[in-house]
C-alpha cells in the first residue's frame, strides 16, 4: 500500500518541466498529494490548464506554457512560481524529447542538435535559473529524469540514450558544485507507459514485459514516488546519484 505523508513538502515549491503528462504529471500530483505547491510547464496551455485542475486547482498548481529549451520561458516561469507560491525550493527537470528512431549513423546533426539542446542545456539553463533566483540563497533539491538508455547501448534510440548519457554526467557535475546546501540527483527509468513511450511498447506489450523480472512495464507511479524520495529529506545524504528505476530489466542487460 503507497504511504502518502501530507506534510513532506509543506511549505516548499516545486517546479517539474514537461508536466502535463506522463511522468512529469505524475510526480506533480505526488508532490501535491505530499503538500508542496507545483508548478507546472510544457508547450500547450490547454492541456497543462486541465493538469492543474487535476491537481487540485490554483492554489496548489500553476501553469506556465512554452518550450523548454526557451531561455525567456524558463525566467519567466520561474518568477511567476515565486510570486505565486513565495519559493522555488525544488526542481524536477523531466522534459525530453526523442524526434528521432533508427540507426546513429543516419541521424541528422540538427535533430541531435535539438535533442541535447532540449535534453541536456535546458536542463542546466533551468538549473541555472532556479539557482540564481531562489536555491543558491535558500538551498534545495533537483531531480533529473534520465533514462536507463544512458547508461548502455539503446539500438534504435540511440542518440537519445548519448544525451540522457549527459544528464546523469550533468547531474554529478551539478552535485559537486551546489552543495552542500542544493542536493542533485537522477532518476533512470526503463520504458515506462505514457505516451512518450508508445512506440517501445505498443501492440506488444505483453512481449515486452517478459524481459522484465516484475514483468510489467513501468507505470507513471513508479518514477513519481521515487523522484519524491530523492526531493526529501529522506534522502538528506544523497547527492550525484542516479538511481536506476526498470523493473529489473537491466540486470539481464536489456534496455
Amino acid at each position: 500500500m503507497v504511504q502518502i505523508d501530507p506534510q513532506r513538502f509543506k511549505g516548499q515549491t516545486a517546479i517539474v518541466t514537461g508536466a502535463s503528462r506522463g511522468i512529469g504529471l505524475a510526480i506533480a500530483e505526488r508532490l501535491v498529494a505530499e503538500g508542496a505547491k507545483v508548478t507546472i510547464t510544457a508547450r500547450k496551455q490547454d492541456v497543462l490548464d486541465e493538469a492543474v485542475t487535476r491537481l487540485g486547482g490554483p492554489d496548489v498548481a500553476l501553469a506556465v506554457a512554452g518550450r523548454a529549451d526557451d531561455p525567456d520561458h524558463q525566467a519567466d516561469t520561474v518568477a511567476k512560481t515565486i510570486e505565486a507560491f513565495g519559493s522555488a525550493d525544488l526542481l524536477v527537470n523531466n522534459t525530453g524529447i526523442n524526434p528521432v528512431y533508427g540507426p546513429i549513423m543516419q541521424i541528422d546533426p540538427d535533430a541531435a542538435r535539438k535533442i541535447m539542446d532540449v535534453n541536456v542545456i535546458s536542463a542546466l539553463r533551468w538549473t541555472q535559473a532556479v539557482n540564481a533566483a531562489w536555491q543558491a540563497e535558500h538551498g534545495g533539491a533537483i531531480v533529473n529524469v534520465a533514462s536507463i538508455a544512458g547508461l548502455r547501448p539503446a539500438p534504435g534510440i540511440a542518440f537519445y540514450g548519448v544525451s540522457k548519457a549527459a544528464v546523469i554526467h550533468l547531474t554529478e557535475e551539478l552535485a559537486w558544485e551546489l552543495g552542500p546546501n542544493i542536493r542533485v540527483n537522477a532518476v533512470a527509468p526503463a520504458v515506462v507507459k505514457t505516451k512518450f513511450a508508445t512506440a517501445l511498447y505498443e501492440g506488444r506489450e505483453d512481449e515486452v514485459s517478459q524481459a522484465y523480472p516484475l514483468k510489467r512495464l513501468g507505470e507513471p507511479d513508479d518514477i513519481g514516488s521515487v523522484v519524491a524520495f530523492l526531493l526529501s529529506n529522506d534522502a538528506g545524504w544523497m547527492t550525484g546519484q542516479t538511481l536506476v528505476i526498470d523493473g529489473g530489466v537491466t540486470l539481464g542487460g536489456g534496455a
